[in-house]
């Protein structure tokens, strides 16, 4: 079959959440179909990126524009925020000739925002792709996510979000009355959704996997970390460090929870990893014992040298890949609720679990105190993952979807 894959964000690299399920997603669709790309690029570089999406699809349609004013603009329309952050008149052009020009059975969308592109084109005013079958991967629900950003912010910003979240609540159930199939990345999505919209229909959760060949504590695999001072307890936190609900975990975590566990066990120091830490990311390095790095080439080896991963967020939506590499690795896990949420997990058993900043606190120090216990977690986790998050077997649902139509 072919397949137009509308995406919000290039699928690639995969070093991010949304970049790993979306190119994962490719990899695996373009065994059997035909894959037409169109997607909007961050930065005019990522244009680089495009050969290697090109190894799996027939064509790469890329671009590149500036956001600012477009949510400008929208706030004097009815439309969502991310409507207009996403959208581009040139890949409305791309989208409109594939579909004019090619036999196209699959239109995927990766992102609610890319639905707009969908009900823009002239075939679909037509009602000239009756017989295409339309697929919206929600992935999560993002009108809960700027309802959980307008929780931990202050005005005007608050307001803000409180306009998007209801915009887009409306946006994401007119998708899933017109779309034949709504996909989520787990069952706490679709339960707020439904809680929200309880007349949702079509509705399929196919979670994320984890390339456990990869994420191995296998030292053959990578270069370890030697710079790093074994005589010290080290915490790891992963994830892209301008994305609101990791700044606000990491800000909570050394604010909070850090110097309750420093002093217990004072030689402990917390990494925070990852690509482009705010101005307030980089300001915590300026706490006794935490290290901001910035971006990594890999990862693996502060996986390797971490005694405990931490994933103190407060807000989280869908499913966090940071935990799933983690337990790939092999490593034992403290993270709140909202971050174990969703994945296939008991507590104390394969993952610890801890909400306010006293139990985690108390929770960790029980991991740095009892290396027995640290091990045990780690290779339940391990386990786990080898279980229940191959990407091959989870994400095989789609073809299951594709393969009839929804009366």
């Amino acid at each position: 079959m072919n397949i137009l894959f509308l995406c919000h964000r290039i699928p690639y690299p995969p070093n991010k959440g949304d970049k790993i399920r979306s190119y994962n997603e490719i990899i695996f669709l373009s065994q059997k179909h035909k894959i037409y790309l169109g997607t909007t690029l961050d930065e005019k570089s990522d244009k680089n990126y495009t050969p290697e999406l090109e190894k799996y699809c027939e064509e790469v349609f890329a671009v590149h524009f500036k956001r600012r004013w477009r949510l400008s603009k929208s706030l004097l329309s009815n439309k969502p925020f991310s409507v207009s952050n996403f959208y581009d008149t040139r890949l409305q052009r791309y989208v409109d000739r594939v579909l004019k020009n090619y036999k196209i059975d699959i239109i995927f969308c990766f992102c609610s925002s890319m639905a707009e592109y969908v009900y823009q084109s002239p075939a679909f005013k037509n009602d000239d792709i009756s017989k295409i079958k339309m697929v919206m991967d929600y992935v999560d629900l993002d009108s809960d996510k700027w309802r959980q950003y307008s929780e931990y912010t202050k005005f005007p910003k608050n307001i803000i979000y409180r306009i998007e979240q209801k915009r887009l609540l409306e946006y994401e159930k007119k998708i899933n009355e017109i779309f034949n199939h709504s996909v989520f990345v787990s069952e706490r999505e679709v339960n707020v959704f439904k809680r929200w919209y309880p007349e949702a229909k079509n509705i399929k959760v196919i979670q994320n996997g984890v390339d456990s060949e990869f994420f191995s504590s296998d030292p053959g695999t990578f270069t370890s970390m030697e710079e790093a001072d074994d005589s010290s307890f080290k915490l790891i936190f992963t994830g892209v460090m301008d994305y609101f609900a990791n700044e606000d975990g990491v800000k909570w975590f050394c604010r909070d929870i850090l110097k309750k566990i420093k002093s217990d066990i004072p030689n402990v120091e917390f990494y925070i990893v990852g690509n482009r830490p705010t101005k307030r990311v980089q300001k915590l390095s300026k706490v006794d014992g935490v290290f901001v790095t910035g971006y990594v080439e890999d990862i693996r080896p502060y996986y390797v040298k971490a005694d405990v991963c931490v994933i103190p967020l407060r807000i989280a939506r869908g499913l966090q890949n940071k935990v799933l590499e983690a337990m790939s690795m092999g490593k034992a896990v403290v993270a709140t609720s909202n971050a174990s949420e969703g994945i296939i997990c008991k507590n104390n058993s394969d993952i610890i679990i801890a909400n306010d900043a006293e139990s985690f606190a108390r929770e960790v120090i029980d991991l740095l105190r009892n290396e027995n216990k640290r091990k045990d977690i780690g290779n339940s986790a391990y386990q786990n993952i080898r279980t229940n998050y191959k990407w091959e077997t989870n994400l095989a649902t789609f073809e299951e979807l594709f393969g009839k139509y929804t009366e």
